[in-house]
């Protein structure tokens, strides 16, 4: 089992604090996630309501923070976990897209509110690992919601499979939308883009495990933020 988190050069060559986590780690202290729900809504990390309080308040699928210090995160076990940033550090937003949250747009609202805070431009991406094509399998009616919003995007990432189903490989389809949105490939890290459903000992997977499945926690964030060791 790995212990150590995961890390992208594209951010971490502009000291961007960050991590994709494995099996095993626990978020660093301080790091404040949203309620998931496969959606597309952004939560800023300014306003949002302790995390003992929970809610609707809190529910959202991509969590903004700027200002020093600040770090926030998601989970996954699955679905793809993007981790964006200003290059100067000074905002970040960390996005979970399943294929509900990608169909409905999530990766676009996450980039567009990241954008509201470094209005210089530049930002940089990195995807990490999550579900793909040589072991994820969806059905029709998944293909077609997707279809519905990235029909250019899916050749290579959603493949003909058994009848009436696709293999999806969803941090590739997540790779290519933030290209859609105009991040250069130098500034789209892919290097942690690995399959969470082959490696059950380093990942997890509900699509594997089902209900015994448990989470990976990502987080990232901005200047000033205590950088974690690992």
């Amino acid at each position: 089992m790995g212990t150590d988190w995961l890390r992208d050069p594209v951010l971490e060559v502009l000291g961007i604090e960050h991590g994709f986590g494995v099996r095993g780690l626990a978020a660093p202290a301080g790091t404040l996630f949203p309620v998931q729900v496969h959606g597309r809504r952004v939560l800023d990390a300014a306003s949002a309501a302790p995390a003992t309080e929970g809610g609707a308040d809190r529910e959202a699928d991509a969590i903004l923070a700027s200002g020093p210090g600040r770090r926030v995160g998601i989970v996954t076990a699955d679905c793809v976990p993007i981790l964006a940033a200003a290059r100067d550090g000074g905002a970040v937003v960390a996005i979970h897209a399943g294929w509900r949250g990608l169909a409905a747009g999530v990766i676009e609202a996450g980039i567009e509110a990241l954008r509201t805070r470094s209005p210089n431009g530049g930002e940089v991406a990195a995807v990490g690992p999550a579900a793909r094509g040589c072991c994820y399998e969806v059905d029709a009616p998944v293909a077609e919601a997707l279809a519905a919003r990235y029909a250019s995007l899916l050749p290579g990432v959603l493949v003909p499979g058994r009848p009436g189903h696709h293999r999806l490989d969803l941090s590739g389809l997540a790779a290519r939308v933030l290209a859609g949105l105009g991040l250069s490939a130098d500034r789209i890290g892919r290097t942690c883009m690995h399959c969470t459903i082959c490696a059950p000992e380093r990942f997890e997977s509900h699509r594997r495990d089902g209900a015994a499945a448990g989470r990976l926690r990502h987080f990232v964030g901005t200047s000033g933020s205590t950088v974690v060791q690992g």
